[in-house]
């Protein structure tokens, strides 16, 4: 008779000896558990956790079974095209996707990726009886070049979609050859067209701030200047800092020189906002740091490299600021007493602002090489978000959410091209949201700066001005990276990119 749980069950003893075993001379009885005992047991089960763990912790890399000569191959291109990606402009998220795809394509899934600010390593682990490869490089050069992005990215889908759909993949050394073919190809056009792209940046700001004709070619002519001192300061081996306050200080003597000319002669007309000359100025040197960047990687993850965009964009704000400063101190040393009014706004109308949105997604397009389709695309998309945000701008929400809404549906369209149409999802999205950079707060909390020093100037200029540069970078990384999400959910993506998004996001 079966003994209910928590009761004595009685053993019954053979009378027959068994051999080998101890004498058992009458009933053996077996203790009872205790009730508590057994509600613990059940509780504990109940809770007790029974998959693997959610985020695996030290577990064992696969080994892959390929040769060495092999792996050497494999992890040179790997590495030269993660190089070539950050070198160009892409983000640390999207380098590590594309060389996880490379590396995943020609059969070694055990790769590791690690890149910091000014270096990128990819190792690979080919089990316990091996040795591992890890290689790394430095990546000495840091400009936004679009058309070899866009062939850069080209060339790594062309391997994953073969590999996915079961085609022959090109031979490693093809692949290497093509690589080298990418990367010392000539630009689409002749530099004096990046050029006339920076005075278009800057006459589409003079557009939305509503300037006049005078005032879009005075800040053409400021924009030129800027770039071709920004080019002789590389020559030389200038840093970067003192570049930017060289710069910076150009389209202020210009509007220095603009209230002289009009104090002599009694006004000019259409001499009347020497302070867009210097707003357009500073968004155009914008236009060349990585304030995007710098949001984008804090929000995927990677914060070593984040912290050290967001340092270098402090620095060269910094250097902007303090060449503005001395430009207006020796402006006033020399007996012009100019005042840059802080209250500029967007005093354009709507049509005059999505076109001069649209002016600058053309001018940003032109500067950074980047492709036909690609700068019509990003034009069209600018003009779409500007309507949006200036329809935003009507609830009087705060700085966030007014860019951030347009942004995400930047990052919608952005992906969706980019799966539909092949070009660069990059390109397109930065073009778009150009126009919304914060050139305006960085200017107006320059001037407080420099012209009070009283504690209160430096607390309104701090917490105020600069805390909008930062919720407007954050803002527009944000909804780019949402758009680009819900777009992923929307349409999908293909195999490959998946597998080397989960293993990518978040793991540095």
């Amino acid at each position: 008779m079966n003994a209910y749980p928590g009761s004595v069950q009685e053993q019954n003893v053979s009378e027959e000896p068994i051999v080998g075993a101890t004498e058992i001379t009458g009933p053996q009885l077996r203790p009872a558990p205790s009730i508590g005992k057994a509600w613990r047991d059940r509780a504990s089960w109940a809770v007790r956790g029974l998959g693997p763990p959610t985020v695996p912790i030290g577990v064992p890399s696969t080994s892959d079974d390929i040769s060495q000569q092999h792996a050497r191959l494999v992890i040179d291109l790997a590495l030269r095209v993660g190089e070539a990606l950050l070198s160009t402009g892409a983000s640390a998220a999207d380098v590590v996707t594309t060389v996880l795809r490379l590396t995943a394509a020609y059969g070694i899934h055990s790769t590791h990726v690690d890149i910091t600010f000014t270096s990128i390593s990819v190792s690979i682990q080919r089990g316990a009886n091996e040795d591992p490869l890890s290689v790394m490089r430095v990546v000495k050069v840091r400009s936004a070049d679009y058309s070899r992005l866009e062939e850069l990215y080209n060339l790594v889908e062309e391997i994953a979609f073969a590999r996915d759909n079961g085609h022959e993949v090109i031979e490693v050394e093809d692949a290497r050859q093509q690589l080298s073919d990418i990367l010392v190809r000539p630009h689409p056009h002749r530099r004096w067209v990046a050029t006339a792209g920076l005075s278009c940046i800057a006459v589409g700001v003079t557009w939305i701030f509503g300037a006049g004709p005078v005032m879009w070619i005075v800040a053409a002519i400021s924009a030129a200047l800027v770039d071709q001192t920004q080019r002789f300061s590389q020559k030389i081996g200038l840093a970067g800092f003192f570049a930017n306050a060289l710069s910076a200080s150009i389209p202020t003597f210009i509007a220095a020189g603009l209230t002289a000319l009009g104090s002599a002669m009694g006004g000019i007309p259409g001499l009347n906002s020497p302070s867009v000359v210097v707003v357009s100025g500073i968004i155009v040197l914008l236009a060349g740091l990585s304030v995007l960047g710098a949001a984008q990687d804090a929000i995927d993850g990677y914060y070593l490299t984040s912290a050290a965009r967001g340092i270098e964009v402090l620095m060269m704000t910094l250097g902007i600021g303090i060449g503005t400063a001395l430009a207006l101190q020796i402006s006033t040393a020399l007996g012009v007493g100019m005042s840059i009014s802080p209250y500029v706004t967007l005093g354009g109308s709507p049509l005059f602002g999505t076109l001069g949105a649209m002016l600058v997604a053309l001018g940003f397009s032109l500067a950074t090489y980047t492709g036909v389709r690609a700068t019509m695309l990003g034009i069209a998309l600018s003009g779409a978000a500007w309507i949006l945000f200036e329809l935003v701008s009507l609830f009087q929400f705060s700085i966030g959410p007014t860019v951030a809404i347009p942004a995400v549906v930047v990052g919608f369209a952005g992906y969706y091209l980019h799966r539909q149409l092949r070009v660069p999802e990059l390109a397109i999205t930065t073009a778009a949201i150009i126009s919304l950079l914060p050139g305006l707060a960085v200017y107006k909390g320059l001037f407080l700066l420099m012209e009070d020093s009283e504690a209160g100037a430096y607390i309104t200029a701090i917490y105020v001005q600069f805390s909008v540069v930062i919720g407007t970078g954050i803002g527009l990384a944000a909804g780019l990276s949402i758009g680009a999400y819900l777009a992923r959910k929307q349409i999908g993506t293909d195999r490959s990119a998946i597998r080397a998004r989960r293993r990518g996001v978040g793991a540095y």
